[in-house]
Formats: C-alpha cells, sequence, structure tokens
C-alpha cells in the first residue's frame, strides 16, 4: 500500500526523493517516466523515485498544486527543494540532478548534526572533518560546538572563512564568543566583571545567567573592548535562533540596553 508520508517525507531525512507526478493519459509522462527510473537505477546511491499517478491520488495532486504533467518534484528533509515540469532528455535530467541532488558528503554531515548523540557529536564531527578537511560548514560546526570550553581551537577552524564566504557572519560570531571566552581584565569596572561571570557562565552551561550578564555589560558600556558586549550578545542570539526560548525571553531586553 502506498504511503506517501513514510516513502516520500521520512524517507527524504535520510535519501533526497525524487517524485513524478503522472498519470496514465499523459503523452509527456510516457517519455519522461522510463528516462527517470533509468537515472534512478544508474543513481540509486543518491536519490529515490517515487511515482504518483495524480489520478489514483487526487489529493496529493491539489496539495502540492500540480497543474500540469509530467511534474517532478525534489524532496529533502521533508520539504520540496526544487522541481521541473514537463519531459526532458536524458542529459539533460542528469544536468538538472548534477545541480540539484544534495552532495553526499553534506548529507552526511548533516545526519551527523541533525541525529547524533550529543556526547558523540563531537567526535562523529573530528572524523567526518579528518575524511572532508576543505568542508567549511564541517569546520564551523565543530567550531560551535567547541567555542565554550576550547575557543582557541574553535577561532583557528574558522580562521579562513573571509568576508566573500556565504558562511562569514557564521564564523564572525564564533570569533567573537572565541574572544569572551578568552577575556581577562585586570580592572575593576562593572562592564568588565560583568563579561567575565557571562565567560563563566557558559564554561558552565548557564545559558540565561551568561545572556543576563551579557546585557549588563552593555547597558553599562556596550562599546567596551570594540563592542565586545554587544557583538556577543548577537552572536549568542544567532546561533541559538530566533526560537530559541532565551532569544525570545531577552532579545527585546538587550535592544532596550543599547539604547
Amino acid at each position: 500500500m502506498f504511503d506517501f508520508q513514510k516513502q516520500v517525507i521520512e524517507r527524504s531525512h535520510t535519501l533526497p526523493v525524487l517524485v513524478d507526478f503522472w498519470a496514465p493519459w499523459c503523452g509527456p509522462c510516457k517519455v519522461l517516466g522510463p528516462v527517470l527510473e533509468q537515472v534512478a537505477e544508474e543513481q540509486k546511491d543518491r536519490w529515490e523515485l517515487v511515482k504518483v499517478n495524480t489520478e489514483e491520488h487526487p489529493e496529493l495532486a491539489q496539495k502540492y498544486q500540480i497543474r500540469s504533467i509530467p511534474n517532478v518534484k525534489l524532496f529533502h528533509h521533508g520539504k520540496v527543494v526544487n522541481e521541473f515540469a514537463g519531459a526532458k532528455p536524458k542529459y539533460q535530467l542528469e544536468q538538472w540532478l548534477a545541480e540539484h541532488i544534495p552532495d553526499p558528503s553534506f548529507m552526511e554531515l548533516q545526519h551527523i548534526l541533525d541525529h547524533a548523540d550529543p556526547n558523540s557529536q563531537e567526535e562523529q564531527l573530528r572524523q567526518y572533518l579528518a575524511a572532508h578537511p576543505d568542508k567549511q560548514e564541517a569546520r564551523l560546526a565543530l567550531a560551535q560546538h567547541l567555542v565554550f570550553k576550547q575557543p582557541e581551537e574553535a577561532a583557528d577552524l574558522v580562521e579562513n572563512i573571509e568576508l566573500e564566504d556565504k558562511l562569514y557572519d557564521d564564523a564572525e560570531d564564533i570569533r567573537t564568543l572565541a574572544r569572551l571566552m578568552q577575556f581577562k581584565s585586570e580592572n575593576g569596572f562593572a562592564t568588565a566583571s560583568h563579561l567575565i561571570s557571562a565567560r563563566e557562565a557558559l564554561k558552565s552551561n548557564d545559558l540565561e545567567t551568561a545572556i543576563q550578564k551579557i546585557i549588563a555589560a552593555t547597558t553599562v558600556d556596550k562599546n567596551f573592548q570594540d563592542d565586545l558586549p554587544r557583538r556577543s550578545a548577537i552572536a549568542l542570539f544567532h546561533i541559538w535562533g530566533r526560537e530559541h526560548e532565551l532569544t525570545k525571553e531577552y532579545r527585546r531586553q538587550f535592544d532596550m540596553a543599547l539604547y
């Protein structure tokens, strides 16, 4: 029995799934179908093919807004990430797949990030990076994992991610937090004291105390040490993401501290 949720949505979290929406009366479908099946067999380690007869499953055709067939949609991690309509000769299909099917090594990294046990994730990232030393995404992921306990190594990992790189902003967050984690001050300024408290809280994974102390430092002097309080807060919010409970609770308070 056909199960779209299991065969497409759930399966696409492991391997990309190409869905061919077709119908028996469709002439171009009869042209494209055998080509898809041949290439699917040739590239079976990279993606899987699922064929959906729109006559038998009109609810799926409606859900995915199929207005003409053949319509081919690429599912990855449960979502449509690319598509095309109409028949393609084999060489054009192979070209399209080469451009849009995720790199297998990238999928391996994504699996580590999404499914690895937190206790083993660092080791798995190190093993992946040993096999793929040029993967900047892996260097960034490992740096994020290490920045609060091994800030020097974290900063080294992202050292070569420069301004023109798409990961530059994320790398800057790591560099900022690495600087915070290595911050030392012998003076008694309140700003310095708050940052040191934030550093210690991050070491012990007390994230709420850390952001509270960083906001306190920002309130006293947001420009201290080349904007370190302000930049540290922004870096944490970026890494946590908008939906993180601490971002929701403290982002507005931080914004108010800037003025």
